[in-house]
C-alpha cells in the first residue's frame, strides 16, 4: 500500500459520499474516507524515517 493508493481510495470514497441521499450511509461513508486518509498520513510518516 502506497501514500497514493490511499489517497486515491478516500477520494473514491468522497466522491460516492457526494452522491449519496442517506445522510447515515454519506456519514459512514466519510468515516472510512477518514481512515483512508490517516493510513496516508501514517504511511508518509513511515517513508520519511
Amino acid at each position: 500500500m502506497t501514500v497514493d493508493e490511499a489517497v486515491q481510495n478516500a477520494a473514491r470514497l468522497l466522491s460516492n459520499a457526494e452522491l449519496e441521499t442517506d445522510l447515515a450511509r454519506m456519514e459512514r461513508i466519510e468515516k472510512l474516507a477518514d481512515l483512508w486518509l490517516s493510513l496516508a498520513n501514517l504511511l508518509a510518516e513511515r517513508e520519511r524515517v
